[in-house]
């Protein structure tokens, strides 16, 4: 059973921001060939956009894992779940953080929730997942680690 679920869209800024492909490339056709210069400004931004969307990974709690991207933690492995925002998520993904963590940020998604690991065979201290919503996503990891 899904406790919790949120897939990380790309914010709508980017995808303006990678609109400026379409005046780029027209820059670069239209005086070779107007319809050619068109077509390929459309496609390049279509490709950019599925990438986009294609590459947003989605952030699952079940009955018995954190399945964040394509990793996952057992449950029985979570800690302490600890939502953070501004400043202090920037805190954690720059001057706390350690450099053996787990990472899935995302530098349109500010807040972060910072997933102890107590697997002793693992020697990742820690994940740190972005989300946007971390206190329901620390939530849901608190709660089911009581149970497991």
């Amino acid at each position: 059973m899904t406790l919790y679920r949120e897939k990380l869209w790309a914010s709508a800024w980017l995808y303006l921001a990678m609109a400026l492909v379409m005046p780029a490339s027209l820059l670069v056709f239209l005086p070779i060939n107007v319809a050619v210069g068109i077509v390929v400004a459309v496609v390049l931004y279509g490709g950019c956009v599925a990438i986009l969307v294609l590459a947003s990974p989605t952030i699952v709690v079940t009955d018995d894992a954190l399945v964040a991207g394509r990793a996952s933690l057992p449950l029985r492995f979570v800690g302490t779940a600890t939502p953070f925002r501004e400043p202090e998520a920037t805190l954690e993904r720059g001057r706390n953080l350690d450099a053996r963590a787990w990472l899935l940020i995302r530098g349109w998604v500010g807040p972060v929730v910072k997933v102890e690991n107590t697997d002793p065979d693992d020697p990742t201290p820690y994940w740190l997942v972005s989300s946007r919503k971390p206190e329901e996503l620390a939530s849901a990891l608190s709660r089911r680690a009581s149970q497991v």
